[in-house]
């Protein structure tokens, strides 16, 4: 196998104490001070306080962004934490900004509102700023804003580092002669032979219980913190403040969620039919990523990034070449190793208009569709990079939309000329997908909204933690497994972001939005890729039921969620069918 890359991060930064580094990160200070400064003035030109906002915040993104990227990929490095830490550090100031700018716009309304009427200066941001006024109502005093900007640091940031640094280090001892990162034990779930899942899951298992009391006091503290502040704020609930972040209504969850439940036994049925496939009296947790047929191949990294160009230039050749761009230019750190955290994300860089994608590519097709989601969201980056900050940052819900879509249109190109053989285990991986993104994702969903309402009474030990884990599991994988994952608290970190509650239901909004879409595609035929670019360009400007209007497309109502499911469903039984026969 051809040797797996790591990114560039040179064009970016040369390091993270170079002199363009450290220069950057009083750069976002001065801009700060300077901003907070001129919105004093009653004479302050509120067009020129808006394009300042930005440029800070683009200082900050890219700061941000550069310093995790270095961390993520070796979080034993104490000279990566240090530039992390420096740059929370000098993150202060920009939320002590924000804090203040909300202030200045809300003191200065009537005119804001003017000047974003249609042929104003500000137009463009009428949604924007319409948002930005309505999260004034739920700023507390700056002072207190201040403090709690300030003991994030070392508090919900640390622990949320804690469990990070825990999940990507923690080892195993596999036999006599090996020893495994919690990651590669996860990595197994993947192995052919049922012995090996079965080993990796219960040493993973151990892993998480030797540290279990330290992990469930990282989560006490983050998700009390979370409901103090968010109480103090003024919202309603943690969902609540997700729901705003997220840019829908409470309608719109409801018909998502429903949506979900009601195709529960679909998943189910899907999953015993898996179990029959393996020669199985039913599935364990660790069945679910279980290889099935003898039509799965391997990749090596050139082949997947052939095939990955190609399909996405079938689509449409903007999104080709842009994927081209990515691997030539060295976009992507896609090599597994020691001290880097597992799981994938892209993140991007406003001042140098590019990104950098992190995935742990393992020559698997899982591995390629992964690489396929992630260049999705660097895709959507480019769409959006040109357009100013507060124009280009788009919800969590929108966040995943380019990311499925990208992998659903790889999929495609799988098994649109495929043997039947591997056709039946391509299949049944997109099920093993979505059955995570509809069915796990509704767990965690369910998880988490019991796990507020009891933090809301006290602390919670971490075999309560466990219990309410399991329970969730129950109630969306039901009969369809037979053993469940009791620690799935203490491996996603997303529980661990304060500002981030119920970063899970969006995975879902996500798939079946993107499906939704794709099945739009199927109707529209020529011209959709335009109009796909024209949605993508939305999303950062308008709310998500906004952006799904530019395809007709009502978020509210269930039966376009199950436009998405039906997708889903027609493969399920298809599957079902080449199991039974």
């Amino acid at each position: 196998m051809a040797t797996i890359p790591r990114w560039d991060l040179n064009p970016i930064y040369p390091a993270c104490d170079s002199e363009q580094f450290l220069h950057d990160l009083k750069k976002v200070v001065s801009l700060s001070h300077e901003l907070e400064e001129a919105i004093q003035a009653p004479s302050c030109d509120i067009v020129q306080a808006v394009h300042s906002f930005e440029l800070a915040l683009d200082y900050l993104e890219t700061l941000s962004a550069y310093s995790t990227c270095l961390l993520t990929t070796d979080t034993a490095n104490p000279q990566y934490l240090k530039a992390v830490n420096q740059v929370e550090e000098e993150s202060l100031v920009v939320q002590r900004l924000e804090v203040l700018f909300l202030n200045f716009l809300r003191k200065r309304e009537a005119e804001v509102v003017d000047l974003s009427k249609e042929g104003g200066p500000l137009f463009a941001y009428r949604y924007v700023l319409s948002e930005m006024l309505e999260e004034q109502k739920h700023q507390m005093e700056p002072a207190l804003e201040d403090l709690a900007s300030d003991l994030a640091r070392s508090g919900t940031d640390a622990f949320s580092r804690l469990q990070e640094a825990i999940s990507s280090s923690a080892t195993s001892d596999w036999d006599e002669t090996e020893t495994k990162t919690v990651i590669q034990l996860r990595n197994d779930a993947f192995n052919a032979d049922r012995e090996v899942r079965k080993k990796a899951f219960e040493k993973e298992l151990a892993v998480w219980k030797l540290f279990e009391i330290p992990f469930a006091a990282s989560l006490n503290g983050v998700k009390g913190t979370t409901i103090t502040l968010d109480k103090a704020r003024g919202y309603e609930s943690p969902l609540a403040r997700s729901l705003s972040q997220s840019r829908i209504e409470p309608e719109v969850l409801h018909a998502l969620i429903a949506t979900l439940e009601k195709n529960l036994p679909m998943f189910r049925d899907y999953l015993k039919s898996k179990a029959k496939a393996l020669g199985l009296a039913s599935c364990a947790f660790y069945d679910l990523f279980a290889p099935v047929g003898k039509g799965g191949r391997s990749y090596t990294f050139d082949e997947a990034r052939a095939f990955i160009v190609k399909q996405f230039s079938l689509f449409s050749k903007e999104m080709g070449l842009f994927a081209e761009k990515a691997f030539q230019n060295n976009w992507i750190d896609a090599e597994p190793r020691k001290g880097k955290v597992g799981g994938a994300y892209d993140t991007s860089f406003p001042l140098v208009k590019q990104s950098r994608i992190l995935s742990n590519f393992d020559g698997s097709f899982n591995g390629l569709s992964t690489l396929a989601h992630e260049l999705g969201h660097a895709y959507h980056d480019s769409v959006v990079l040109p357009q100013s900050h507060l124009l280009r940052s788009y919800p969590m819900t929108l966040a995943e939309t380019a990311s499925i879509f990208s992998e659903y249109v790889v999929f495609r190109g799988a098994i649109s000329s495929c043997s039947a053989e591997e056709r039946f285990t391509l299949v049944e991986h997109f099920l093993q997908d979505t059955t995570q993104v509809c069915v796990d994702i509704l767990s965690r969903f369910y998880f988490e909204k019991s796990l507020f309402e009891a933090r809301a009474e006290g602390d919670l030990m971490a075999d309560e933690l466990s219990s309410l884990m399991v329970d969730a599991q129950k109630r969306t994988y039901g009969d369809g497994l037979s053993v469940y994952h009791p620690y799935m608290w203490a491996v996603k970190g997303h529980y661990y972001s304060s500002d981030l509650s119920f970063y899970n239901y969006p995975y879902a909004f996500g798939q079946l939005f993107a499906l939704g879409i794709y099945a739009q595609k199927e109707k529209d035929g020529e011209g959709f890729a335009e109009r796909y670019r024209s949605l993508l360009e939305k999303t950062g400007s308008a709310s998500a039921q906004e952006v799904a209007q530019v395809l007709g497309c009502d978020l509210s109502s269930e039966s376009f969620w199950q436009e998405g499911m039906d997708i889903i469903a027609s493969y399920a039984q298809e599957f079902s069918n080449a199991s039974n026969s």
